[in-house]
């Protein structure tokens, strides 16, 4: 996909894993609200929602940031902000309440056979996202999952803070540096992205073939921005869905264009 976003590199505060040069093809993706699923759409936003300052002003937040009111960064640190737990309570919860895609396992054992890298590129925090995949698919399977996300900053008095990977970037983590190492690569591997809210932005337009997950009310933030500036994507409700279009271009029953041509699979079994 063409590129329309600045040249500008942010400085990243946090090391990457290397890049996986010899694969053919690479999955990254979105952990929050893509690869678990549940009602508030996110587990973060879960916080904020039930025990911060509520979904109506998460919501203005992400209005705000979809229309370049607010940068992500400023407002997710808000919604953080608003969440008067400690930071193992929070980890306490989120295992408790977080339900993986139903998807996702089959999904990531068959790209585990294929030698497929799979690479979580979250807003998140890492010790949140690795103590919630080790609870649901198994801490094997989840310490072979490379994190690319933020950190947290926990204070002598209790008191916790996101630490964001590139805090000049009005992401926080611009998530787009996940993906353009890739594309200096000779041969160029084939790259699936799969998100789903206004954290996605800034990596959308870089990947081959773009997976955006709706909610339950078939809803995505990320969907109107790519709709609204032309990313093509195909939008889905679960990993089942996305897996035999994965297979059908790693395959070569189908190329790229033709998988993005297929632009929605609601409805479709999986």
């Amino acid at each position: 996909m063409a590129s329309t976003q600045s040249t500008h590199v942010p400085k990243s505060e946090l090391p990457y894993p290397p890049i996986h040069k010899d694969a053919k093809f690479v999955v990254l993706s979105d952990s929050d609200g893509t690869i678990t699923s549940f009602d508030s759409n996110g587990k973060l936003f879960h916080l904020t929602d039930n025990y911060g300052f509520g979904n109506q002003r998460r919501r203005e937040l992400n209005i705000e940031t979809l229309e370049g009111k607010a940068t992500f960064r400023d407002a997710f640190r808000e919604m953080l902000a608003s969440i008067p737990l400690s930071f193992e309570e929070c980890t306490e919860i989120l295992k408790r309440d977080i339900k993986l895609d139903p998807g996702f396992a089959e999904f990531y054992a068959w790209c585990k056979a294929q030698s497929i890298p799979v690479v979580i590129v979250s807003s998140g925090m890492a010790p949140l996202i690795r103590a919630v995949l080790s609870n649901l698919i198994g801490e094997e399977d989840a310490s072979q999952i490379d994190i690319i996300s933020n950190d947290v900053k926990i204070h002598e008095n209790g008191k916790w803070e996101i630490a964001y990977r590139h805090p000049e970037s009005g992401f926080g983590h611009d998530k787009s540096q996940a993906i353009l190492p890739y594309r200096t690569l000779n041969p160029t591997p084939t790259l699936f992205f799969f998100g789903d809210g206004v954290s996605d932005m800034s990596a959308a337009q870089h990947a081959d073939v773009l997976f955006i997950k709706l909610n339950e009310n078939g809803e995505s933030d990320l969907a109107k921005y790519c709709d609204k500036v032309g990313i093509k994507n195909i939008k889905i409700q679960n990993f089942g869905q996305a897996l035999p279009i994965v297979q059908n271009v790693v395959d070569g029953a189908i190329s790229v264009t033709e998988a993005l041509e297929i632009g929605n699979v609601i409805g479709t079994q999986g």
